[in-house]
C-alpha cells in the first residue's frame, strides 16, 4: 500500500538519491527543500524517470524557525496522515555559523527545526508511523552553553554535538510519547558518503550515496523497523547499535528538550502539539 512520506533536504545528496527509490516503489513523496529551483529541478529528475510518482514539493528555510511553521501548517492543510518522516536535511561548513538571533546554525537546522517539525506534525501521524532522524557516527557531548549561543564551537565540533542532540531528543519524545505514537528511530546512514556536505566539509568524493539512500528506505518500509523506536541503526556496521551513551542517559536528555523548549519559547513558538 502507497505511503505518505515527508522528507527534508530533499534537492541533492542522500535525499535525492532516496527520494528517487522511494519514487520507484510509488509512493507519495512530500519533498521539502530550501530553493524553489532546486525543488523543480528535483521534481523534474525524479518525473524524468518515473513519470507516475506523485511530488508534492514545499519550501522552507530550516534556519528560520517561522519557516518551520509555515511548512508544518502547509502540509497540515493538505494532509491528514502522514506515514514516514524522514528528518534528512542538515548542514556542517556555513560562511555565516551564526543567527541574527546568536545561535548556532547546526543547532538549529541539526537539531531544533527537525524537533519543532516533529511535534508540529505529530497529529498527522498514528502508531504505525515512523520518524526516522539522520544521525552519524560523529557524536560528541552537547556543551549546553554552546546549544543556548553563548559559546562558539568549530565546524565538527558543533555538527557532532548537533548529532548527538538529534539522537537524545529521538530517544526523549520516544520515551514520553509511548507506544501510541509513531516509531523513532535513530540511524547513523554511513559515515562520508559522498554529499556536496562531505565535499565541502572534508574535500573527498565520499562513497556512493545509496549506501545511505538505501538504509534510508528500509527503515521506512521494511518490517526489520517496525519495532524499532528508540533504537539506533548505524549503517557503517550494518546493524543496530548503541549511540553515544548521552543518548541513553534520561536526565541529559531530558536537560536537553527543556533546553530546546527554551529556546522555542524565547521564539514565541507555542510548542504543545
Amino acid at each position: 500500500m502507497p505511503k505518505t512520506i515527508l522528507l527534508t533536504g530533499g534537492t541533492d545528496g542522500i535525499g535525492l538519491e532516496t527520494a528517487k527509490l522511494l519514487a520507484a516503489k510509488g509512493h507519495s513523496l512530500l519533498l521539502h527543500g530550501r530553493s524553489d529551483t532546486k525543488l523543480e529541478n528535483a521534481r523534474e529528475v525524479i518525473k524524468k524517470n518515473f513519470a507516475e510518482a506523485h511530488i508534492e514539493i514545499f519550501r522552507a528555510d530550516l534556519s528560520d524557525l517561522s519557516e518551520v511553521i509555515a511548512l508544518a501548517s502547509q502540509i497540515s492543510e493538505r494532509h491528514s496522515n502522514i506515514d514516514i518522516l524522514i528528518n534528512n536535511a542538515g548542514v556542517f561548513k556555513l560562511q555565516n555559523s551564526t543567527t541574527d538571533s546568536g545561535y548556532d546554525v547546526r543547532f538549529i537546522v541539526n537539531v531544533i527545526a527537525p524537533y519543532l517539525l516533529t511535534k508540529q506534525l505529530l497529529p498527522l501521524f498514528n502508531s504505525e508511523g515512523r520518524i526516522i532522524n539522520l544521525s552519524s557516527a560523529a557524536q560528541a557531548a552537547v556543551n549546553l552553553e554552546a546549544f543556548k549561543g553563548h559559546q562558539s564551537l568549530s565546524d565538527s565540533d558543533a555538527y557532532a554535538q548537533s548529532k548527538l542532540a538529534l539522537t537524545m531528543w529521538t530517544f526523549q519524545l520516544a520515551q514520553i510519547l509511548g507506544d501510541k505514537a509513531p516509531s523513532f528511530i535513530a540511524i547513523n546512514p554511513a559515515s562520508f558518503l559522498g554529499s556536496k556536505m562531505v565535499k565541502d566539509a572534508y574535500g573527498t568524493q565520499g562513497k556512493d550515496l545509496s549506501i545511505g539512500a538505501n538504509i534510508l528506505v528500509r527503515a521506512a518500509l521494511d518490517d526489520e523497523f517496525s519495532n524499532a523506536s528508540s533504537k539506533y541503526f548505524d549503517n557503517d556496521l550494518g546493524n543496530w547499535s548503541q549511540p553515544h551513551p548521552d543518548a541513553l542517559d534520561e536526565k541529559k536528555r531530558k536537560a536537553l528538550t527543556v533546553e530546546i523548549e527554551n529556546i522555542l519559547n524565547k521564539f514565541g513558538i507555542e510548542n504543545n502539539a
